[in-house]
């Protein structure tokens, strides 16, 4: 019996082409896109898994991270005024920045699936081990 896979996406691994570099930020991004690609960047290089080609997809991440942190500010702004159309942006940036952060490794539950979490313990100094 074959095991239903339908949704299960394959594990990632270092790639040949993997930047070693973090590239610049691109000018085009808000304050808010900018600093994101300056905090995820230096993990995506380190885990080797992005490419020059993903860069794009890295770049569309980080303005749907920044749109939703910029209506939080203009809200905020506003004396917490709730305008529902731009809740409404904000909601369906932050699921399209969910759904490209899981493709890079910057969940929780894609980081364990790429293998990018460290183990914290071998467990070799416990005399409590069972093997």
């Amino acid at each position: 019996m074959s095991a239903h896979l339908r949704g299960v996406k394959p594990p990632l691994s270092a790639d040949k082409d993997a930047l070693t570099k973090a590239p610049p930020v691109p000018k085009h991004l808000s304050k808010h896109a900018a600093a994101e690609w300056k905090r995820i960047m230096p993990q995506l290089i380190a885990r080797r898994v992005l490419t020059k080609a993903d860069l794009g997809g890295v770049e569309n991440y980080c303005v749907m991270a920044g749109t939703v942190r910029q209506i939080a500010d203009d809200q905020a702004a506003a004396g917490g005024v709730i305008d529902l159309k731009m809740m409404g942006l904000s909601i369906r940036c932050a699921q399209t920045a969910r759904q490209l952060a899981a493709e890079y490794g910057l969940s929780p539950t894609s980081r364990a699936r790429i293998g990018a979490t460290q183990a914290e313990d071998d467990d070799d100094d416990n005399p409590l081990t069972v093997r």
